[in-house]
């Protein structure tokens, strides 16, 4: 059920990190690894399954929202993510 705003003492930026913020150029990431990265957590930090699902609730929207500035990698086998990694120069289609 919605709630008035009035009834919350603080209201934040809805920000978040920019693929070049968060992730580093040469590495690749599942979108597990992105949901930790979005909340500062080291992205091998060790989720409660109700938490993690929680954070690839926002992971999924943001690789939609980032996709022009990502690239993507294939899982290493059919029972894994995919990876999803920073769209640099040399990656860039002409």
């Amino acid at each position: 059920m919605p709630k008035p705003k009035g009834e919350f003492d603080e209201l934040y930026p809805c920000d978040f990190y920019t693929p070049a913020e968060l992730f580093e150029p040469d590495e690749m990431y599942t979108v597990y690894e992105i949901g930790r990265l979005l909340q500062g957590l080291d992205p091998e930090a060790e989720l409660e399954p109700d938490t993690e699902a929680v954070l690839l609730d926002w992971a999924i929207p943001w690789v939609v929202k980032n996709g022009e500035d990502l690239v993507v990698g294939d899982p290493v086998s059919e029972d894994q993510p995919g990876y999803y990694g920073l769209k640099r120069e040399e990656d860039r289609e002409d």
